[in-house]
């Protein structure tokens, strides 16, 4: 491990926390990419509570997932901000693609790398995923016993919104067409040799967007929240990359989760409706949904004064102890 020599996060540093670049491989044999973040003052012999960290959807992780790693750092536990597999620093070929699979595992593997560090109390770890990676940190949750608590932060199920669209709008015949589309531009990129860019966040706005475009838009192309690195500050997904994430739905075991699991979300979100969902399919009696006043989707991304920090502190306290 190698402390990080310059400060290249979207978020102003912390001087109670040190911060460590690191590497770990998934089961798949992909090297991720991470950041360490510890508490300073822990003493040899030490062991503490520790988080895995990822998302949002085409982040990084010296974006939001940093910004969360580093504030509950400050809160005493030890954390791990990392890029998942084909994105960002994480290697794996080709770039800019997504897998339910993969992107599950990648936490898994968080947690293979936080297990087996001397400053860890394996006994005591969770997780954490925002947008996107809050259902594939769910999905975690639903295979990966060792995780003991999990959180989920303006979460996306990516596989259903792939496969139904927005508010499930899109039906059979609509995916088809979609799927069509899609496996067209298979034999395109293995003709060409290279792979189709999907449509990404616009360079310019023309005012006439949805307003969550708007808000994401204001995230990543402004310098509130943009880096070279991520796919959706700088770069498109591949088109192709959707097709693993229409054909296998995650969340189909969720509601076997007897851990204790928290999902957090906007009021004025448009994506408000996974959390409710996901929270209505546990069956637990230790969940909590936590709506924020006045948050749209964003918002939870980075801005602290929405962020239920303090929630999210007193909730792992409870359940990794």
């Amino acid at each position: 491990m190698a402390t990080a020599k310059k400060w290249d996060k979207t978020f102003e540093k912390s001087n109670d926390v040190i911060s460590k670049r690191v590497n770990f491989t998934n089961r798949f044999g992909i090297v991720l990419a991470g950041d360490l973040y510890i508490p300073k003052g822990v003493k040899k012999g030490q062991r503490l509570p520790a988080i895995a960290i990822s998302g949002p959807f085409g982040a990084v992780k010296e974006q939001a997932s940093g910004l969360y790693a580093q504030t509950l750092a400050q809160k005493g536990f030890i954390t791990l901000a990392f890029d998942p597999s084909y994105t960002g620093e994480s290697k794996g070929k080709p770039r800019n693609i997504a897998s339910p699979d993969i992107n599950t595992e990648d936490f898994s593997a968080a947690i293979d790398f936080l297990s087996n560090q001397a400053n860890v109390d394996p006994n005591k770890i969770g997780v954490l995923g925002i947008c996107g990676f809050g259902g594939f940190a769910l999905n975690a949750a639903a295979i990966d016993t060792r995780i003991k608590a999990t959180v989920t932060s303006t979460m996306y199920d990516m596989t259903r919104v792939s496969a139904k669209g927005y508010f499930d709008t899109m039906d059979a015949k609509a995916r088809l067409a979609l799927k069509k589309t899609l496996n067209d531009q298979r034999t395109q990129d293995f003709k060409n040799g290279t792979y189709a860019k999907a449509e990404g966040l616009p360079q310019k706005l023309t005012g006439n967007e949805p307003q969550f475009v708007k808000d994401y838009w204001d995230y990543y192309k402004t310098p509130r929240g943009f880096h070279k690195r991520s796919i959706n500050s700088n770069g498109n997904w591949n088109t192709t990359s959707s097709l693993s994430l229409i054909n296998l739905p995650i969340l189909a075991y969720s509601s076997e989760i007897e851990t204790p699991v928290l999902l957090i979300h906007g009021e004025k979100a448009h994506s408000k409706y996974f959390s409710e969902d996901a929270f209505n399919k546990l069956t637990g009696t230790n969940k909590k949904l936590l709506i924020v006043p006045g948050a749209n989707h964003v918002d939870l991304y980075d801005n602290s004064d929405k962020i239920p920090f303090d929630e999210i502190e007193h909730f792992y306290k409870e359940y990794l102890k």
